[in-house]
């Protein structure tokens, strides 16, 4: 969120007081997209057949579900569609934990946090498109 227009934008919405500081988030970001990574890498080496495709698979739309998410949210400010986005996102991270507890169990496990911050997450957006209908 670089662009002075969208970090005045979202300033002015007006949060839950649940709310966590801005600094906290790239942190847990660099933390979950890391644990991704690593679960990914452990799935990829695992021998190749359709359990495994199937959850790299389910790996790459719970990607793309993410990086939707901040172009919805911040780069287009539909916070109703961010947050239709973000529910698919979370289905898509326990389906690739449930396709992923077939291939490496550890992998799946890695995943289980980013999937509860995305919880959070849903419930931050639900929020603020709660508190900020327009």
């Amino acid at each position: 969120m670089t662009d002075h227009g969208t970090q005045l934008w979202y300033r002015r919405l007006r949060k839950p007081p649940f709310q966590p500081p801005s600094a906290v988030f790239g942190p847990v970001w660099t933390v979950l997209y890391g644990l991704m990574a690593v679960s990914a890498w452990r799935v990829w080496n695992r021998p190749a057949g359709p359990a495994r495709s199937r959850a790299l698979g389910l790996w790459a739309l719970q990607l793309g579900f993410n990086a939707a998410w901040s172009w919805l949210f911040f780069g287009k400010r539909l916070k109703r569609t961010a947050l239709a986005d973000i529910g698919a996102l979370g289905a898509s991270i326990a389906a690739y934990i449930a396709a992923a507890r077939k291939v490496d169990k550890p992998a799946a496990a890695l995943v289980a946090p980013y999937l509860g911050w995305v919880c959070f997450a849903g419930l931050l957006n639900e929020e603020l498109v709660r508190r900020n209908p327009s």
